[in-house]
This record gives structure tokens, C-alpha cells and sequence, in this order.
């Protein structure tokens, strides 16, 4: 494949005068220039196979692998957990491993039940009537979320706490650019979402009210304030939650969510350097018709027997696409079944147990670090296995710093939630990480920030 090129010349220059460009060069401007490849690979043409292989594993040492390189205290949306060797072996089956797309019921009994099994765990931990077969990660999910709140409530607007992950919210600012949908940023205090912030409703009432728990600098919010503002505006609630926590919290379905999304990497995926990972996507039966993306029921086949097939599945999605509730006509079929495999194995109180001890384990490490001299805590709001901190240094420089000495320190804070300063660190810790661990970063920090 030496030389291959999907797209031709004529191509090429149709695209950058549709988009108004000049030139390649322009439109990968945005890739910084530290980190684009210049000059190629500096590899022979047709070099034997051995030659390839060795020359690719050497470019890969120079990656920092969490578990091999460095010990993990960074979170952020996917978290270093541990993947059973049982998950891993289930979930590698040839069976799933190859499966594609289930339109033939009949010859795909084995994947829509294992999908129908995700779908039903994923209710339960949500605390909604009805899952998905799942979408392709959570920035994706939160985008579904949002148009399907805005479509149910006939409104654009979206009040957006500004403790969802920043990375889901420019996903969604950058579809909100074609939907039309008016974002309004809810500023955060002391951790929390100011939902009573001067203009946090930009005076128009929303038709979503998109809220984490916990949220991205791990404070738990106040869900039952985020329902009464729907129940007075008349918006749906989506609520983007975490479902290792949620093995020791009340569900978003109690609190009243109409959806609920969230990132999955946690169920039994591995960091893998940002993906494939996995959209969860659930909301009250209310909505089933307007749901993105696949679901998969339970029916009976001629004889009477049980057997699991596609359901309650708008046509639209796939021919007519201008009257589409959703974009969306796939899923993550072997993520998904990762991530009722790894459920399965847990079980109930295997979940609680990781999400306490990962709980214990941020407790402990946040009271260590904070009697460090000059760090001081970012928000006083409680937390669950994730917090946030402010360093008497550049948070970033003590980041690379850390990465020196064997550790991924965590997360450097932006200006949004730090004032404008540049010493707000986030730091997340999972059921992983060892006392030890947690004494040894602790000293390397102390080392660092003085």
C-alpha cells in the first residue's frame, strides 16, 4: 500500500474551495506546529516487513504508557481503572471481535443479546427506563443529548454548566454552529453550578439544562436545584454522569433526569491513548422515539422463543436524513459489550467496592497533598475519587516536572476555573493506585512545587 492515496487531485482542490482555502497547509494550521511530522518517516520505500516493525516500535518507546512509564493520577473523563483479565478475555472473542451491524436477527442472536444485556445495566446505573446499544463516546453522547432535549422541548437554547468536561462542551459548541442551538455558559462557585448567576439564563428559557455529577473538577452537584430549574423553565434535564461513581450515589433518574450520558471508558477499556471508547446515552421512556442510534429489544420468534432484535427505530435515520431526530446509525458494539462484560463481572457490590476505594484513595491523597506548604484546595465542595487544586507554581511546569520523576501528575486547569491564574491542577485517583503510590507522589509534588 505504498503511496496510497484515497482522494484525488481534483478532490482535493473541490474541498479547500468549498471550505475557502488555499491550500493544505491552511487547513491543518490548527495542528500545532510542535507536533506535525516534518519530512516524513524517514524510511526507505519498500522496506522488508522486520525493518517496518522495528522502526515502528522504536517510535512507539517514546510514548509514556500509564502502568509501564508512569503511575496515573490524571483523570479528566478516562481514568486509569483496572481491566480484569476475565473482561479481556470475553470481550476478545472472535465472536464479538468480528461482529458488525445486527440487521439479520436471525444469524445475530449472540451480539443483540450481549447488547441488550449493556442496555439494561446501563438503565439500571442511570436510573432511567431505556439505554441505547451506545454512541461513540461522551462528547457524542452530550451532542444526542442536546438535540434530543431541544427537538422534545421546542426551545434552542442550552444552559451549560460550565463543570462539564470542556472538551465535551466544545464538541457541542462546534455542532451547535450547524443545529442553531444558543449555548449559554453557567458560570461555576466555589465549584458548584451558579445556576442563580447574574444572565446564567441569558433571559430566554432553555429547552436543556445539561449539568456533570460529579462534575469536571469532581465536586458533586446539587441535582435537585438543576430540577427545579427545569420544572420552572419547562427543560429537559440531561445530566452527564459517571458511572464508576455511580456505584455509590444515587442514580440521576432519582434526581429526576430526562437523559442521562456519560463516558464509558471506565467500564473496561483501557486509557489506549484516547479511544475507541464508548457514548452511554439513556433517557426516560418518555422519549424512547426520539432516542439516537440503535435499541434493541426483547421479542419472540415464531416458536415461541426469546430472541432479541432492533426496535422502535425511526427509518428516517438512514433515508431521510433531513427529517432525522439523530445523524446517528451505528454504535460501539464491542466497547459496548466490553463494558457489560466488565459490569457482569462486578456486579453490584463489585462496583461499589471499586468506586469506595477509589474514594478512600482521593480522600487520603487530597489531605497528604494539601498539607504540602503553598497548595491549597481549588473549591471546597465535597468530591469522590477527583479534585482539584491550586500550586504555588505553574501547574503545567509541575506537570512536566512530575512526568520525570515516573508520575502523570494530572490535569492542568484552564483559566475558566481558576480565575485566570495558572496553578489550578486536577488530580484523580482509582482503585489502582497503592498507598504507596499515593506517599511517593505526594513527595515528588512537595519536591516540585518548592
Amino acid at each position: 500500500m505504498g503511496g496510497y492515496a484515497p482522494h484525488t487531485d481534483d478532490e482535493i482542490e473541490a474541498m479547500l474551495a468549498f471550505l475557502g482555502l488555499g491550500s493544505l497547509d491552511e487547513l491543518f494550521a490548527a495542528v500545532p506546529a510542535a507536533i506535525r511530522l516534518v519530512g516524513g518517516l524517514d524510511m526507505a520505500p519498500g522496506a522488508p516487513e522486520p525493518d517496518v516493525m522495528a522502526k515502528m516500535t522504536e517510535l512507539a518507546a517514546r510514548n509514556r504508557a500509564s502502568g509501564r512509564d508512569v503511575v496515573c493520577f490524571a483523570g479528566g473523563g478516562a481514568y486509569d481503572h483496572e481491566v480484569p483479565a476475565v473482561s479481556r478475555a470475553l470481550a476478545s472473542r472472535s465472536e464479538f471481535v468480528t461482529s458488525y451491524t445486527p440487521y439479520q436477527p436471525e444469524v445475530a442472536q449472540g451480539v443483540l443479546q450481549a447488547v441488550f444485556e449493556y442496555q439494561t445495566m446501563v438503565a439500571r446505573l442511570s436510573g432511567v427506563a431505556v439505554s441505547n446499544a451506545s454512541l461513540y463516546d461522551g462528547a457524542a453522547a452530550l451532542v444526542e443529548a442536546v438535540n434530543l432535549a431541544v427537538a422534545a422541548a421546542g426551545r434552542n437554547g442550552v444552559w451549560l454548566s460550565a463543570g462539564v468536561n470542556p472538551s465535551w462542551r466544545a464538541v457541542l459548541a462546534t455542532f451547535a454552529r450547524g443545529t442553531g442551538h444558543r449555548l449559554v455558559d453557567v458560570p461555576l462557585a466555589d465549584g458548584v453550578s451558579d445556576w442563580a448567576a447574574p444572565g446564567a439564563g441569558g433571559g430566554d428559557a432553555p429547552g436543556a439544562v445539561v449539568v456533570a455529577y460529579p462534575n469536571y473538577l469532581g465536586c458533586l452537584e446539587d441535582l435537585a436545584a438543576a430540577r427545579a430549574l427545569c420544572d420552572r423553565t419547562g427543560a429537559l434535564l440531561v445530566v452527564a454522569f459517571d458511572p464508576v461513581c455511580a456505584g455509590i450515589l444515587r442514580t440521576p433518574g432519582d434526581w429526576g433526569a430526562d437523559i442521562v450520558v456519560g463516558e464509558g471508558q471506565a467500564l473496561g477499556m483501557p486509557l489506549s491513548f484516547g479511544g475507541p471508547y464508548l457514548g452511554l446515552f439513556s433517557c426516560t421512556l418518555e422519549h424512547v422515539r426520539r432516542l439516537p442510534g440503535r435499541l434493541v429489544g426483547e421479542t419472540v420468534d415464531a416458536e415461541g422463543r426469546r430472541a432479541y432484535v432492533t426496535t422502535l427505530r425511526a427509518r428516517e435515520q438512514d433515508i431521510r436524513r433531513e427529517k432525522a431526530t439523530s445523524n446517528v446509525c451505528t454504535n460501539q458494539t464491542l466497547m459496548a459489550v466490553t463494558a457489560a462484560v466488565q459490569l457482569g463481572w462486578l456486579g453490584t457490590t463489585g462496583l461499589a467496592e471499586i468506586a469506595l476505594r477509589s474514594a478512600r484513595g482521593a480522600r487520603y491523597c487530597r489531605s497528604q497533598l494539601l498539607a504540602v506548604p503553598g497548595i491549597e484546595p481549588l473549591a471546597a465542595a465535597p468530591v469522590v475519587r477527583e479534585f482539584a487544586l491550586r500550586l504555588p507554581v505553574d501547574a503545567a511546569l509541575a506537570v512536566e516536572r512530575l512526568a520525570d520523576e515516573g508520575f502523570l501528575a494530572g490535569i492542568s486547569l484552564g483559566a475558566e476555573y481558576t480565575g485566570g491564574s495558572d496553578d489550578g491542577l486536577l488530580v484523580a485517583v482509582t482503585e489502582r493506585r497503592t498507598r504507596a503510590e499515593i506517599d511517593a507522589f505526594v513527595a515528588v509534588v512537595d519536591k516540585a512545587v518548592r
